[in-house]
């Protein structure tokens, strides 16, 4: 060894920011001799106490003797001393010989190294090409003959993440959580490539616990720590498959972290245990063990049964052994090997990304199925298969295709299925779960092909369900990736994986029989929709369910109501989800309310508030008066908190009670529960226990509860109701499609008999048409019509103005309540072939596909309506077979090849074909009836000749509109006039019209060639225009009451007598005249 000459530069640091030194030794300086100058120097008291530094190892390029005697060479502890040094720096110096020269760093408070490599033989060159830096780990071996090489030690005593340290320009590091990773990294050989993603967030995690509960060095219990607090960590799940619990685990390492000593400063987590240390090796060791590629989770998990310092002990006290351990790691690790990073993710694929339905059914979680036996039947015949053993569900939304997969796990773990199914798991996959963070290329696949291991290494125990199957086609796919389906696709041929599919009708032809190869590797199973009748068994199964999660009883006759009302009035959807969503929004509401404060209650408190306000108003006037009513309102509060203290204290019993109820109703479920699984295990004495024990029990005090809240509801006190009725129901349905709840509580017989009188309050005469749309609406209503078609057809024909349209006001006003129920569309818009695209929608690649039809998106979103078709005659002979699919099957499908319903809509369609016979009638001396029927024939001749017979033959009523007589004509003025009382309503002016006058506006309103319309323009000429300049004027104000009436003008130039309108404010002194002085007004010829 060539002679070394070391040159040791030491240099004090106190916490009060001052400095001692540097002092230079010669290496050859012995221990003594540099003790005694640094206590020469060092002072002798310090504020803040005693601090020693322990076992500071220092290096010299030559070899480190056992028995050192200079400090060169020194291994032992240096000196003790009191003080607050926070870093030594030394520097080393020394020539590089030619054979290799091993460089090492034995210092136990760990310390950065850092070499300069200075190129060839000039330090100037070597400043000009730039420094690189390099960490020496133990051994590392260094052959240059041709270099000096210039070490820069730096020893940390408090803390490794010294900001003297960062700031003398030694590391340059920017934040200190950085610095934890290099920290690991540079000193014991840790490197990010060798560990799993999991594994070494939770090493990196480390330092920051430590420095957290502030303890110098970083050892097992905070790594233990770092990966019980992993979200979905792989040690948890380890744990919890060693049947040990996560949370006292975790909190048995919070209290050993808590009983270690702490530091003072910014040394907390500077330094990495021996401990922890030897525990990475061991979990090098079973990662070779078991011929990983990477050091994982599990690895590190073994690593602490022989912990010595931590690990042991606690697995001691929570009863956990090696071998134990051994076998929930392969419980969760199954057969698979580490070989990438992110194994975690595909450990335990199947519980992490699917549901065990059979685990569900076992616990009572899925609800109860009924019926279905067919499909359930022909699914296990499926199953049962060799090969292509996969059944795949078919059928609209909502009509219970998952609920065939949940009946089938009830029936697996009831052990009512073959024995080649006994004692299997359905599991249930989730697609998007699998593609949630899927970020790389391959991920997807990976996770997938983990799933599809598992599946098959559980030769035939476990049974796929995937919802929505369509999802798998495409899913995953990106440039150069497969997709799903194409994994899945060999083994369902060749039966290693058994799957269940559910699809819809339209999404299976769109995605899944567009992949030949796929779809031959499933058998179609065709679920229909349930009839009312099964629907109304179904809803009966579930209803136990229903009224323990909503805490109410729903009697039966809301269950049928449900059924029927969702199959009648709902479109769109299917049964039995809409009836289940009715059930199950009714409860929820009356929920609401129970939890609500009552009307009555809330009435009361408002009232006294009120009170309360006003005696605080009158508490400081001194006038009689003001006391007297003081004393009046104080008797009055009184009786007031008085009843309200008793509706508070019944509104809470009641509560109190219902409250009870369900809380004993879960339990009885809970029990049945129990006792179905005692019975699974033929534990009978265990079921006979819960079953004539606790279970009779129960049901007594349910008994006892519910029979004192009947006692309330019978007395007529209660304040609640809890049990959902068929109004409730209809309530709903009215909330959903817009059908007044009063419309369906009335019975079917008074609302039809009184239809005739309703539709003429606003049709003037017409009678046979009026009483033809009543029976016609009374045939359907009564059931007799077909229940495939719209509620009724109507052909209106007839001269202009002689109420057609209003009559389809009217019945759109009683049927619904509203006028806007009433859909009108122009013919004469669609007098061109291809209009017809406006209707249901333009075909596919067309402007405007997306938007769907003006009559489907209509229907579609209000399927209650009157539907009116003015002028019918104009549109093109192509729309007519639109026509034909509505009139005669009720139902037409839009471009989007969506169905629509039109059964529940009542059409309407006016032509003025044959209005000439209508209006050139002067036959006199014929009969009334008979006219008609003459005028009737010779009106459908026409029409005849002019639409197609198909489509003639599909209507159900042709209804001929006969012109208004002059007595017709003076009612409709009447009914015009109340529309503009209407109007001026708000101002409360009142509007007397007298005979006189009404027969005044009929003069000039009557002609029989344009029927009623002319009314409306002689009232707004001769009536409103009146009113408004009276307004205008200051002559009528608010809350007046005006006349109008006629008056007859004096002979003038030899002119007859004129009749006009006078408008005439009444009060009790005169009455002011406002003439129309405009134009004289004269009747009419």
């Amino acid at each position: 060894m060539s002679s070394v000459q070391d040159q040791l530069e030491i240099k004090f640091r106190l916490t009060d920011g001052s400095d001692i030194g540097p002092k230079s030794f010669p290496a050859a300086t012995s221990v003594a001799t540099l003790k005694e100058s640094i206590l020469a120097q060092w002072p002798k008291e310090k504020d803040n106490g005693p601090r020693t530094i322990k076992d500071v190892k220092l290096i010299s390029a030559g070899k480190i003797l056992e028995n050192s005697r200079t400090v060169g060479e020194c291994r032992s502890p240096l000196v003790d001393i009191p003080g607050g040094v926070t870093t030594m720096h030394v520097v080393v110096q020394a020539p590089i010989e030619k054979e290799s020269v091993w460089l090492r760093h034995i210092i136990a408070c760990r310390f950065q190294v850092k070499t300069a490599l200075l190129q060839e033989k000039s330090i100037k060159a070597g400043i000009e090409n730039g420094f690189e830096e390099l960490v020496f780990n133990e051994r590392e071996s260094v052959q240059n003959t041709s270099l000096y090489k210039s070490i820069f030690v730096t020893v940390l005593i408090n803390s490794v993440f010294s900001n003297n340290l960062i700031s003398s320009g030694h590391i340059p590091i920017s934040n200190t959580s950085a610095l934890g990773s290099q920290f690991l990294l540079q000193h014991t050989m840790i490197t990010q490539q060798e560990f799993t993603e999991m594994a070494w967030q939770g090493i990196v995690s480390s330092p920051d616990i430590a420095k957290e509960n502030k303890h110098q060095i970083v050892e097992t219990e905070h790594l233990m720590k770092a990966l019980l607090e992993q979200k979905n960590g792989l040690a948890r799940r380890i744990f919890s498959k060693a049947a040990v619990d996560n949370t006292r685990l975790l909190e048995a390492t919070d209290k050993f972290i808590q009983r270690q000593p702490k530091v003072l400063g910014e040394s907390a987590g500077s330094m990495l245990g021996r401990d922890l240390e030897a525990l990475i090796s061991r979990a090098r060791e079973f990662k070779k063990q078991y011929g990983d590629s990477f050091v994982s989770v599990e690895h590190l998990v073994l690593g602490f049964a022989q912990d010595q310092r931590f690990g042991k002990q606690l697995f001691r006290d929570f009863q956990i052994t090696e071998q134990k351990l051994k076998s929930a790691v392969e419980a969760v690790r199954g057969r698979q090997s580490v070989i990438d990073q992110d194994p975690e993710g595909k450990y335990e694929a199947l519980e992490k990304y699917g549901k065990d339905l059979t685990a569900m059914a076992r616990a009572g979680k899925l609800d109860p199925v009924i019926g279905r036996d067919d499909e359930i039947r022909r699914c296990i015949q499926i199953l049962s298969r060799r090969t292509k053993n996969n059944p795949v569900l078919i059928g609209e939304p909502g009509v219970g295709k998952t609920a065939i997969s949940e009946g089938l796990a009830q029936r697996i773990v009831q052990g009512d299925v073959p024995q080649a199914l006994m004692d299997r798991k359905l599991i249930s996959l989730d697609m998007g779960a699998l593609i949630a963070g899927a970020k790389y290329r391959g991920e997807f696949e990976d996770r997938l092909k983990a799933v599809l291991r598992e599946v098959t290494e559980s030769e035939g125990q476990i049974i796929l369900f995937i919802d929505e199957i369509h999802t798998v086609v495409g899913a995953g796919a990106t440039n150069g990736a497969m997709d799903a389906g194409n994994l899945l696709k060999p083994m369902l041929g060749r039966g290693e994986l058994r799957c269940i599919g559910a699809t819809t009708l339209d999404e299976y032809r769109k995605y899944i029989e567009k992949d030949p190869a796929l779809e031959r590797r499933f058998q179609q199973v065709y679920v229909d929709q349930p009839s009312v009748e099964n629907t109304i068994s179904i809803l009966r199964g579930l209803r136990e369910r229903y009224e323990l999660h909503h805490g109410v009883r729903i009697s039966d006759s809301a269950l049928v109501e449900a059924a029927i009302l969702s199959d009648r009035y709902i479109s769109g959807r299917f049964l039995p989800d809409k009836a289940i969503d009715l059930v199950d929004e009714a409860a929820a509401k009356l929920k609401m309310e129970i939890t609500s404060k009552p009307t009555a209650l809330d009435e009361i408190n408002r009232s006294v508030l009120k009170l309360e306000m006003e005696k605080l108003s009158l508490a400081n006037d001194t006038d009689r008066a003001s006391k007297d009513r003081l004393s009046r309102l104080e008797a009055e509060l009184a009786l007031l908190k008085e009843r309200q203290a008793q509706l508070t204290e019944q509104w809470e019993h009641e509560k109190s009670v219902m409250t009870r109820i369900q809380s004993i109703k879960e339990e009885i479920d809970r029990v049945n529960l129990e006792i179905q699984q005692a019975e699974r295990e033929y534990d009978l004495n265990r079921a006979a226990e819960l079953k004539y024990g606790s279970l009779i029990a129960l049901q007594r005090q349910l008994e006892d509860a519910e029979k004192e809240l009947d006692e309330y509801m019978r007395s007529g006190k209660s304040m609640l109701r809890e049990e959902v009725t068929g109004s409730d129901i209809a309530e709903i349905v009215s909330k959903w499609t817009g059908i007044p709840v009063s419309k369906l509580q009335q019975s079917e017989r008074e609302k039809l008999l009184h239809l005739e009188e309703e539709l003429h309050k606003r049709v003037v005469g017409q009678d046979p048409a009026v009483i033809s749309v009543a029976e016609a609406i009374q045939r359907s209503r009564a059931g007799l019509s077909d229940p495939h078609r719209p509620i009724a057809s109507f052909m209106f024909m007839g001269p202009t103005g002689v109420g057609k349209t209003e009559l389809a006001k009217a019945l759109a006003a009683y049927l619904f309540n509203t006028e806007e129920a009433l859909v009108r569309i122009d013919m004469s818009e669609y007098m061109e072939k291809h209009a017809v695209s406006r209707l249901i929608g333009a075909p596919p690649g067309y402007v405007g596909y997306e938007e769907g039809g003006q009559l489907t998106e209509t229907v579609r979103r209000r399927p209650y309506a009157v539907i009116l078709f003015d002028e019918i005659e104009k549109a093109h002979s192509d729309v007519f077979n639109v026509f034909l699919q509505i009139l005669d099957d009720g139902r037409v499908t839009d471009s989007q090849g969506r169905t629509v319903s039109f059964t529940n809509t009542v059409i309407i369609m006016t032509s003025n074909v044959g209005s000439q016979y209508i209006l050139n009638t002067d036959d006199d001396t014929m009969p009334k009836e008979t006219a008609y029927e003459t005028i009737k024939q010779r009106v459908m001749d026409a029409a005849r000749s002019i639409f197609r017979p198909e489509f003639m033959n599909r209507v159900d009523e042709y209804i001929v509109f006969q012109p208004l007589e002059r007595e017709q004509i003076n009612s409709i003025v009447k009914l015009q006039l109340e529309r503009v009382q209407k109007r001026i309503a708000d101002r409360k002016i009142k509007l007397v019209v007298t005979d006189g006058a009404i027969q005044l506006l009929g003069s000039l309103g009557y002609d029989p060639n344009y029927g009623a319309r002319p009314v409306k323009r002689v009232i707004q000429q001769h009536v409103e225009n009146e009113l408004a300049k009276g307004i205008l004027r200051g002559d009528f104000k608010d809350e007046d009451t005006i006349v109008v009436d006629t008056e007859v003008t004096a002979f003038a130039n030899g002119q007859l007598p004129q009749q006009k309108l006078v408008f005439r404010k009444q009060d009790g002194d005169s009455d002011m005249a406002a003439t129309g002085d405009r134009e004289a007004i004269s009747p009419s010829a």
